[in-house]
């Protein structure tokens, strides 16, 4: 049974998944409270499938980008529970996660995540006939730089895409399509999908050096010497 997590912003997400179905799955708004919920719902989610940890074969962990105290909390977990039990590890991008639910559309899709000072995380994914496939990597961007970007009719998603909604449909007109609010919830089932395709490859990762990417460095860093 692989276990996947998502701690990428304020919303988290787990899910639970054997022989590619989803046995169990929760997806809650946790805000700054990830070090509290994330094991108790993990936990919780156990239960309800009759299993324990010793179940779990397999983690999946979206590495970011995100929220600094939420990646760290999410990978912590994920190479804790890869080191005790002696099962591999795999991190997703947490920007392919949020658009890999709308791969279906063929269109492109561009999800977008609230970097601060007034700028976004975002990439650019698309499932053309070749397959799901990363079109440009991720970054940061204002939104002004992001809308020169889009020269199709692109899906924009995300968990910040109601604060930027009215600039991309203002700037971009029809190009610009908005996810539905009620899909802006990253679910941690399409994570488990993403790092299913990966394990069956047989690409993981090492649990000693995995770690979140970060598109940014944190606010508070050492000062440089003049």
């Amino acid at each position: 049974m692989l276990v996947a997590i998502d701690t990428s912003m304020d919303i988290a997400s787990l899910a639970l998944v054997r022989d590619g179905l989803v046995l169990a799955e929760l997806t809650w708004r946790s805000g700054q409270n990830h070090s509290t919920q994330l094991l108790p719902n993990l936990v919780h989610l156990l239960k309800l499938v009759g299993a324990n940890a010793q179940s779990i074969t397999g983690v999946i962990v979206a590495k970011g980008p995100g929220s600094f105290n939420g990646l760290r909390v999410g990978i912590s977990a994920a190479k804790g529970l890869a080191f005790s039990l002696d099962v591999p590890i795999m991190g997703i991008d947490s920007l392919e996660v949020e658009a890999y639910q709308y791969a279906e559309t063929g269109l492109p899709v561009c999800p977008v995540f609230n970097a601060g000072r007034g700028e976004v995380s975002t990439a650019l994914y698309q499932k053309p006939p070749a397959g799901w496939q990363r079109i440009r990597a991720g970054h940061i961007a204002t939104v002004e730089q992001l809308c020169s970007e889009t020269v199709e009719k692109t899906l924009f998603c995300g968990e910040y895409l109601p604060a930027i909604a009215v600039q991309l449909t203002s700037r971009l007109g029809g190009k610009a399509l908005i996810a539905s609010g009620a899909t802006d919830l990253r679910r941690a089932a399409y994570l488990a999908e993403l790092g299913m395709k990966r394990l069956a490859s047989g690409d993981t990762d090492d649990v000693a050096t995995l770690q979140p990417v970060y598109l940014r460095r944190p606010a508070i860093t050492v000062a440089k010497h003049r």
